[in-house]
């Protein structure tokens, strides 16, 4: 659920469709899909070509700028309608370095500067095209860059971060603070000597970094960064060019494009991929907008009395369904894949899109890489205009293989339900959850064992492989879950408190679905309650580096599971029918102990019998195991995924409580 952009919405006002149809279309369905290339404006230093679809245009002007903000165009160019509603016009000589925008006539009016919806080049704020040449924004040895090996989605461990809360704390030692550079910047360190920015990445030995939506966005006014600025960035503006204000400088076209492909370059060669949180769900304004100044109405789903619909809650939600707003997105993905090496993508709101078009870019992506991730969250703020069955929803996940899905069926199991910030669950003791979590640690799959009609509602297993669930207790949208923590257990001390994010990032570790972090939850970060903080300042949001001193315990426990995770198959076994085969789940003595091992030593793990104790209670469990003799990896809080914990022989584990174990024979 996205509720951060409601602020947006006093700037939506409706437009009815028939505002937008052209004489001779009865409905979008009849517009035509232009088929050639949809490319708006291509540069050679001898001419440009400017490209437009705008099937219900009138006419279509290109306008030219020096500059991109400022003074007025000092030629206008009239495009000519080609086939299928593509507008088209060549401007001679070398015009690199100048803007441009186009403006569209529809029903007598001219709609106003757009910079197109392909734009692949901005100026400042985003609100004029930049003319350049792409070729020239490659950082050296970009044609060498190549996105970290890896065999399976199952593989994936992935840390959600927001590029100005990772490194906008002066103690982290980075000079380029909340941006795109930060994680470019080798051997930074606190003041006490402890690792941040990418080096931190690397000693936590994370995979995957999910970053929060980096294309140019609406609300941060980058003229003036000197002022003190944050959002999220789900207020999509410009799609296909990266965010200026995380760029040293906005107003150059060119740097903001370099500087992004440096920071994917670096992540790359520390071994990390990179995913990237992506909104077309909606747009920042309706009214306004580069869809709506472009084809009036085609790029929005309506109401039936003409007004936009707001599955998204901000306002409204684009129309995926529909053959051109399907090829934006089919394209601008491959687009981000193939010039910025994007390694994948996460879905803000999924299920507003249809399932064909989530389906077709899972296919186009495939032709790339098929190791290329698709992930994102199986729900929308409110019901969108497409029936249930041909909507991204969670529980279609299955018919669209390759895709993944947020499994707040786990989430809300350990720590508490969305929505009531004091109620508190499997973590702080609660009965009833046990079920949940079970569920979470098979990776959302069918299994014989786990009651899907559980003592707080009914489980549906909606994932088709493991790998189509992830795993997480807290992100970016709501508590993270040092907060939740404290506010569903007052007064627990800071002992307590690390004890229960142990557990719980034992969960998330050992799930057969794809863990998530959230940035931060390594060092006991915390939001001091704030959970919607989209708009939060740098003293709610930012990532207070001292913390990773202050909680160095709980930075090595996590970095011990990641790597008993990485090194053991066990843990991800990659298949719905290895999970239902090798995991066992074991009679436990409460509620509040889910128990369950890895039989065998499957997908070739060096471990025979894999077993993981999680004790939510206040007192000892034990935990009947067959007879022999067990090395043990984690326990009292305590892991050593190298030289272990000791051994212990017999037919029992006893389990300290609030505390995780795992053993092996």
């Amino acid at each position: 659920m996205k509720l951060k952009h409601v602020i947006l919405m006093s700037v939506i006002t409706a437009a009815g469709c028939s505002q937008s149809q052209k004489d001779g279309f009865s409905s979008y369905e009849d517009y035509p899909a232009y088929k050639g290339e949809w490319e708006e404006m291509v540069y050679s230093p001898s001419s440009t070509h400017f490209a437009l679809w705008a099937p219900t245009a009138q006419e279509v002007r290109v306008m030219l700028y020096e500059q991109g903000l400022g003074g007025s165009a000092y030629q206008m160019l009239p495009m000519e309608e080609e086939t299928d509603g593509m507008w088209k016009v060549k401007a001679d000589g070398d015009l690199n370095g100048k803007f441009y925008t186009f403006n569209v006539k529809v029903n007598d009016t001219w709609l106003g500067d757009t910079p197109g919806v392909m734009a692949k080049a901005v100026g400042v704020n985003g609100d004029r095209a930049a003319i350049i040449d792409l070729d020239t924004t490659d950082p050296q040895g970009w044609d060498a860059d190549k996105r970290p090996p890896m065999k399976s989605f199952s593989d994936m461990i992935i840390y959600e971060m927001h590029h100005r809360d990772f490194s906008v704390d002066t103690v982290s030692g980075i000079k380029n603070c909340g941006k795109f550079l930060a994680l470019t910047e080798k051997g930074t360190s606190t003041y006490l000597g402890e690792k941040t920015g990418i080096d931190h990445l690397k000693e936590l030995g994370v995979t995957h970094v999910q970053i929060l939506p980096s294309f140019d966005f609406a609300t941060v006014d980058e003229t003036r960064l000197d002022k003190p600025q944050y959002n999220w960035g789900y207020d999509p503006k410009n799609y296909n060019v990266p965010e200026g204000s995380y760029s040293t400088d906005p107003y150059k076209p060119d740097v903001r494009i370099r500087e992004f492909k440096q920071m994917v370059m670096a992540l790359h060669q520390a071994g990390i991929r990179v995913i990237m949180d992506v909104v077309y769900n909606h747009t920042a304004v309706a009214e306004g907008s580069n869809f709506e100044r472009t084809v009036p109405g085609y790029f929005y789903r309506h109401t039936e009395d003409g007004k936009f619909a707001d599955a998204s809650g901000c306002g409204n939600e684009t129309a995926s369904e529909r053959a051109m707003m399907r090829r934006f997105m089919v394209e601008s993905v491959c687009y981000w894949v193939n010039e910025y090496h994007i390694d994948g993508f996460r879905f803000d709101l999924m299920a507003i899109h249809d399932i064909e078009t989530m389906k077709e870019i899972r296919a186009a992506l495939d032709k790339i890489d098929p190791t290329i991730y698709i992930g994102g969250e199986g729900w929308a703020a409110k019901a969108p205009q497409l029936p249930e069955d041909q909507i991204a929803l969670k529980k279609n996940i299955a018919r669209m293989p390759g895709i993944a899905a947020f499994s707040d069926e786990f989430r809300d199991s350990l720590r508490g339900a969305w929505g009531d910030d004091s109620k508190g669950a499997f973590l702080i003791g609660k009965r009833g959850f046990s079920e949940g979590v079970k569920f979470g640690l098979a990776g959302g799959v069918v299994h014989p064992q786990v009651q899907t009609d559980s003592v707080n509602g009914p489980l549906r297993n909606w994932a088709g492989e493991p790998a189509q669930m992830i795993s997480y207790m807290s992100c970016h949208d709501d508590m993270c879950i040092t907060d939740r923590i404290r506010a569903t257990m007052p007064g627990a001390s800071v002992q307590e408190q690390d004890a229960l994010l142990k557990l719980g990032m034992t969960a998330v570790m050992t799930s057969q679905g794809i863990p998530f972090i959230f940035a931060g939850d390594e060092v006991m970060r915390s939001k001091f309650g704030v959970a919607n903080s989209y708009a939060s300042p740098d003293s709610i949001n930012a990532i207070d580096w001292r913390n990773k001193t202050a909680h160095r315990d709980l930075f090595d426990y996590t970095c011990g599971l990641i790597a008993v995770r990485k090194a053991h198959p066990a843990f991800h076994l990659g298949s719905a029918s290895l999970v239902g085969k090798c995991l066992e789940y074991l009679e436990t003595p409460s509620d509040n102990v889910v128990a369950f091992r890895i039989n065998g030593k499957p997908e070739g793990d060096t471990w025979l019998n894999t077993t993981v104790v999680l004790n939510a209670d206040t007192a000892p469990a034990e935990i009947a195991v067959p007879e022999g003799k067990y090395w043990i990896v984690c326990r009292d809080g305590k892991i050593d995924p190298v030289m272990g914990l000791g051994v212990l022989n017999g037919n029992k584990l006893v389990v300290a409580p609030r505390t995780a174990m795992i053993v092996h024979q």
